[in-house]
């Protein structure tokens, strides 16, 4: 969605305050806004932008509004897009198999397909998995805890 942050948010905002983006697109923080509301821009640092309004107040914008886990962190790691990866591939498999069986609506992965992709690459990355105490299952499987 365009626009989701703009100037009336931008002038409310608390000084110091940090705005990032973690969209879809470059959109949702509407730059032309800040940058016309604010008396100066500088770089502070690498992927941060500092907006000085007349009165003093600054505005920090991380990796210019764009997507600051592709900016910031150059992007996916291979390890996470060849996990995304798997499961798409298997699952489109899956459809292809049993497309006649399934109705036409949102499914959601396949359980055997997440543990069976997990597995892979927990043994790929020599990661074992802990065993659950009796305690952990119960908050786990409750609401009564937590926050």
């Amino acid at each position: 969605m365009t626009d989701v942050v703009r100037e009336e948010h931008f002038k409310i905002a608390k000084d110091k305050c940090i705005f990032a983006n973690a969209g879809h697109f470059d959109v949702e923080i509407n730059k032309e806004h800040l940058m016309s509301i604010s008396k100066e821009k500088r770089t502070v640092r690498k992927y941060v932008d500092e907006y000085i309004f007349g009165n003093g107040k600054k505005l920090y914008l991380l990796g210019e509004g764009r997507l600051i886990n592709l900016v910031g962190g150059q992007g996916h790691p291979v390890e996470i897009m060849d996990l995304s990866f798997s499961i798409q591939a298997l699952t489109a498999e899956f459809i292809i198999k049993n497309h006649k069986k399934l109705e036409k609506k949102v499914y959601p992965v396949p359980r055997d397909i997440d543990v069976q992709v997990s597995n892979i690459s927990r043994e790929i990355f020599s990661i074992d998995i802990d065993v659950l105490n009796e305690k952990q299952k119960r908050y786990m499987e409750s609401w009564n805890f937590g926050t």
